[in-house]
């Protein structure tokens, strides 16, 4: 039997998923005094951090009801205790003369290593700060990463949403003569974009959308015109601009690196589903985008919740006036009418949103918490499309494999209202495209 083990969490944990109380099994918890302090800092927040500092303390208000958090509480049946620690008499003698106690990650460390001096147990240190991480690891406390979240072993493994298949080369004549095709095929997903190459000629091929094995392979939508005058330039976009145009595909993920069409054709998708009469699925369109900012968050902003977005939605905006034609008058129009709405992440909690065509851009910056509070909202009648690059996040508490959208495209790869698109080659321009690969 292994021996019970003391972990102590540092703030960045608690306000990257207040329920990571319940992830260490029925070993102990230690929270520093400090870390309290610095929680009650995160509170006021109007974002998904200032919401996880909330929860917390409301679950170790819970807690305390039960019992002396000073003492220890039992957490819940078959897991361990939580209780306070203390800095106590710890002065900076107890520390390397590199680290300063009036740093407050220096002084929870201080506190772990006064708890390690004080127990037989071992006693970790888990932080998802990677330097917090070394330095603790360099004066012999032990320490992890907090990876509860985490969905995939690494960026590689995460699901493309292609695949190729070889096939006879009679399904091929057979799909492009527009006969029923099928695949019996277990390995593959709902709505998963295949490339069937024949077994005989491997220069002899046919794209298509595979949905299940008792159900035909699906041509790919293809319009002359192009979707609201934007046409596909790879088989990439190709297959993003079918699950968009796809009333019948509810959530669509794409990730893509800067300059892969992701949002030009989101947006293009949602005027044509939204605005073309002949074509219209829905009412309106509404876009957001997590807002990462280097400093202050959206609050000291002044003006209207539009006028504090406007900075953070400035791509969706340039993309909205390039698509019509520059005509920001009608753009204007429809914004006052609100066919196309702007809204701030902070407030689409405790909507119910029907019959609406809702882009969430840069999604690599949600936490999986913020994802479910999104995708909650949907209503009937009402598509989601969820864009980001996994290689561009600003959110210190979240990386490549355990970001909301990295969750959105495995969790929703067994779903049949699903449909994920990676877009691996860059459009914008050759100067886009050559900074995207090597800088």
């Amino acid at each position: 039997m292994s021996r019970k083990k003391i972990y102590v969490l540092d703030t960045s944990v608690y306000l990257t998923n207040a329920e990571c109380i319940y992830a260490f099994s029925n070993n102990d918890i230690h929270v520093p005094l400090k870390v309290f302090e610095e929680i009650d800092k995160h509170k006021k927040r109007q974002d998904m951090v200032g919401g996880q500092a909330r929860k917390i303390i409301r679950l170790w208000d819970a807690l305390r009801s039960r019992g002396s958090i000073d003492k220890g509480v039992r957490i819940r049946k078959g897991l361990g205790i939580i209780k306070s620690i203390s800095a106590g008499a710890i002065t900076q003698d107890d520390l390397p003369s590199d680290l300063d106690i009036k740093i407050p990650d220096h002084l929870i460390i201080a506190t772990a290593l006064k708890a390690q001096n004080e127990t037989s147990s071992k006693v970790i240190l888990v932080s998802r700060d990677i330097n917090m991480r070394v330095i603790a690891d360099a004066i012999g406390l032990a320490s992890e990463d907090f990876q509860s979240d985490q969905i995939v072993d690494n960026s590689e493994s995460i699901f493309t949403g292609f695949t190729t298949i070889l096939v006879d080369d009679q399904k091929i004549d057979n799909f492009y003569e527009k006969k029923k095709v099928y695949l019996d095929n277990r390995d593959l997903f709902p709505n998963q974009y295949i490339m069937m190459v024949s077994n005989a000629n491997e220069k002899k091929s046919a794209l298509g959308r595979f949905i299940s094995p008792s159900t035909p392979i699906k041509q790919l939508s293809q319009k002359k015109k192009g979707v609201w005058g934007i046409k596909a330039r790879n088989k990439e976009q190709s297959f993003f601009l079918d699950a968009l145009m796809d009333p019948a595909i509810q959530v669509v993920t794409a990730i893509g690196k800067a300059g892969s069409g992701k949002t030009i054709c989101a947006i293009a998708a949602a005027l044509e589903q939204t605005i073309d009469e002949v074509t219209a699925n829905y009412s309106r369109i509404i876009v957001s985008r997590p807002v990462q900012p280097l400093g202050k968050d959206i609050g000291f902003l002044p003006g209207t919740m539009e006028e504090k977005m406007a900075p953070w939605l400035m791509p969706i905006q340039d993309n909205l006036q390039f698509l019509m034609g520059n005509d920001k008058l009608t753009l204007d129009i429809y914004m006052q009418k609100g066919t196309i709405e702007i809204e701030a992440m902070t407030y689409i909690r405790g909507r119910s949103i029907s019959n609406a065509f809702i882009i969430i851009d840069e999604a690599q910056n949600l936490t999986t918490h913020e994802l479910k509070t999104i995708i909650t909202r949907v209503s009937e009648g009402t598509k989601i499309v969820l864009t980001g690059d996994i290689e561009q996040i600003d959110n210190i508490y979240v990386d490549a494999t355990t970001n909301g959208l990295t969750h959105a495209v495995e969790k929703l790869k067994h779903f049949e209202l699903a449909a994920h698109v990676t877009l691996n080659k860059g459009e914008r321009s050759k100067v886009a495209t050559f900074a995207a690969q090597n800088l």
